[in-house]
This record gives structure tokens, sequence and C-alpha cells, in this order.
């Protein structure tokens, strides 16, 4: 199928002299969709190739009929208007060809969705759950459970810097998975509606809260391949990049190892961290970090935040009031806000520093400490 629509399209190309630029000079002119590295995105290139060259015949013929008619039939060449009503042939051919063309697109477009939504026989099977803003990753019957978070440095989105090569399309934890394998993705969200796009693996579909939806890819050469969230969904929304790394089958199964050694070794250095009492500096040092890297993008550098959607932090009544409460809301969020759950995001120890910080930066220096076993209560 997909070598037919290939000759078919090149056949078109030939015929109307239109040029077929190269891969590379078609990159450079960011004109047209890419071809991509999988068997569906390959149909949907192809296909969309083809129906453009159809409209291209169609505009030829239509607008050529039209203009001819105009030049050679025009009023000063003496030609008068011809009086003529209905012509039941003319009508019969003016609705029989677009139905027939219609019908020859409509044949593999449909074969074409039907594939995209075939997500039986999958090989591996990936929980992606969107969050305000970043990726969650569950390999379903694995052990690994991670994040996946923008890693472009702040000083480049505050234009202190040179923007790197990827500009805001990095992350600090890339989808890894195998080459040549059907792999199945489970798509829902925590919070508001996302959309888990890569282009190049011609996927794209909706995260919404309490639905799961479904669709696949086949990645067939080793590679990165980046997209983003396609849904405005919030205002972050553009901070909020997907990075897929295919790999060889033996390189993929040492990763699996070596992620599961790493989430044993974090769940080990949790808990240990959960029985240790933490000084003020020590508290303040580790909050800041944990701020910086999940709350900063709302409530600011500063504190003050960007009301009214994001709360100031500074001198707020949560900042003053109850300890208990404050945690509260950082592990389970706060009901009709923006305000998003951590439970599940950081350990205990992450959220007795960061609720610490808040509590005695910007000035404010209540001297309030929380340790890792109040979180661990209040989970």
């Amino acid at each position: 199928m997909l070598s037919a629509f290939a000759r078919l399209r090149d056949y078109f190309a030939y015929c109307l002299g239109i040029l077929v630029l190269s891969p590379s000079v078609q990159a450079a002119w960011e004109v047209n969709m890419p071809k991509g590295i999988t068997p569906v995105s390959e149909t949907v290139y192809d296909l969309h190739m083809i129906i453009f060259y159809i409209c291209v015949v169609i505009a030829i013929i239509v607008f050529g009929v039209m203009f001819w008619s105009i030049i050679h039939h025009r009023k000063s060449k003496g030609y008068k208007p011809a009086n003529f009503h209905e012509s039941t042939l003319v009508e019969i051919v003016w609705t029989a060809i677009p139905l027939l063309i219609l019908i020859i697109m409509a044949i593999p477009a449909t074969q074409g969705v039907f594939a995209m939504y075939n997500t039986e026989d999958s090989d591996i099977d990936i929980q992606v759950t969107g969050y305000q803003w970043k990726w969650r990753y569950q390999y379903l019957g694995e052990d690994i459970d991670f994040f996946s978070t923008l890693s472009t440095p702040r000083d480049q989105i505050d234009n202190m810097a040179a923007k790197g090569e990827n500009y805001l399309l990095e992350v600090d934890a890339p989808l890894v998975v195998p080459v040549e394998k059907k792999i199945r993705f489970l798509l829902t969200s925590n919070d508001v509606i996302h959309a888990w796009w890569v282009p190049e693996l011609a996927v794209k579909k909706d995260a919404i809260p309490g639905f799961i939806n479904e669709t696949w890819t086949y990645i067939k050469e080793p590679g990165i391949y980046r997209g983003q969230c396609a849904e405005l969904c919030g205002k972050d929304h553009g901070f909020m990049p997907i990075v897929v790394k295919a790999v060889e089958q033996q390189e993929y199964q040492d990763w699996i190892s070596e992620k599961k050694e790493q989430r044993r070794l974090e769940l080990a250095k949790a808990a240990a961290e959960a029985e240790l009492i933490w000084d003020l500096n020590e508290l303040m040092t580790k909050g800041q970090e944990v701020y910086e890297k999940n709350c900063l993008a709302c409530h600011q550098a500063t504190g003050e935040g960007l009301p009214p959607v994001f709360p100031a932090l500074k001198g707020s009544p949560i900042i003053k009031g109850d300890i208990a409460e404050h945690i509260r809301i950082v592990l389970h969020g706060q009901t009709g806000t923006a305000m998003a759950a951590y439970a599940a995001q950081l350990s205990d120890s992450d959220i007795a520093s960061v609720v610490t910080y808040e509590r005695n930066a910007w000035g404010q220096n209540s001297g309030d400490t929380v340790q890792p076993s109040d979180v661990a209560e209040l989970r």
C-alpha cells in the first residue's frame, strides 16, 4: 500500500513537472509535514501527498478552463453570452466526478484510520499521565514509574543566556523505548486536558482527566524524537516537552535493569531520609531546590505569585497558618484552584523541606520546621 502511494505520488510529480524537494531542503523550508519513522507516519505522509497532488490537478483543470473561457470569450472580442437553462448531463457529470474522487480518497484514508486505532497485540504498554507541567511514565508490568520535566535552564527562559539547540524541547528523564516493537500508550491526566504529541511518530492523543485514551507506535530506527503538549493546558503550556529515545533491544533491557535499580535506591534513600531529623539550614537548602523545580513557575522566585490564578505565598494565610494544613495542600492540592497535588511526585523529605522553605523564605523567618515524619503522618 505504501509503495503504491509512493509510486503514484512520484508519477503525479513527474507528469506535472513539480520539483520534489530533497528531505534536507524540505526541512530547511519547513513547509511540509515530516515523513516520520513509523509505518503510520509514512502512511499519513503518503496519503497527504497523494491528496495534495490530486487537488493540484483539480485546481489546474478548473482554473485553466475558467481563465481560458474568460480570456477567449470576453466581450471585447465580440462574444455574446449564451442563454441556456439546466443540463441533466452536466449536473450528473459534475456530481459523479467529485463523488468518484472522494471515494478514491476515502478508501486509503479509512484504511489508515483503522491502522491508527488498532492497539491490539502490543509488546509494551506505557501509561502516560499529564500533570501541570510535566509527564509521568509508568511501564505496565515493570516496576518503573518516573516523571519527565523540562530541563532547559531558567537563564535561557529568562533571556539571561543564549538559547540551546533544543530550547524548551529537552527533559531530565526521556521516555526510553525499543525499536521494532509495538508500543501501546494509555493516556490520561491528573488535572486539566493535555495532549501527547510527537510528530515524527505520528502520535497525537488527548490526555483527559478521568478517561483513558489509547494510541500506539512502532519505531523502526533508533534516535531521539521530540514533541510537546499540544493542548493549551495553562500558563506554562509551552514548558511541557516530550522526548522519546528509541534504542536497540539490548540497550533497552539494560536501561530497564538500571532504572529498576535506580528506583530501588531512590526508595531506600527516601525511607532513610524520613528517619532523619533535619535542622533548619538543611531543610532550607533542600527546600529551595524543590521549590525552584516544582513551584517557581507559578509562585515565582519572589513568592509573590501571579494573582489571581497563582496567589502569593509570601505573607499569605497559608504560610502564616496551621502547618498541618500547609502540608495537606502540598500533598493533595486545593480543589477549585490551579494548585496540583504533589503526593505522587515528591517524597516526604521533599515536601517537608519545601514547606519549611516557604514558611521561612522571602524575609518571613518564621522559624517553623517540618520533618519528613510529619508529612508521613498526613499522607
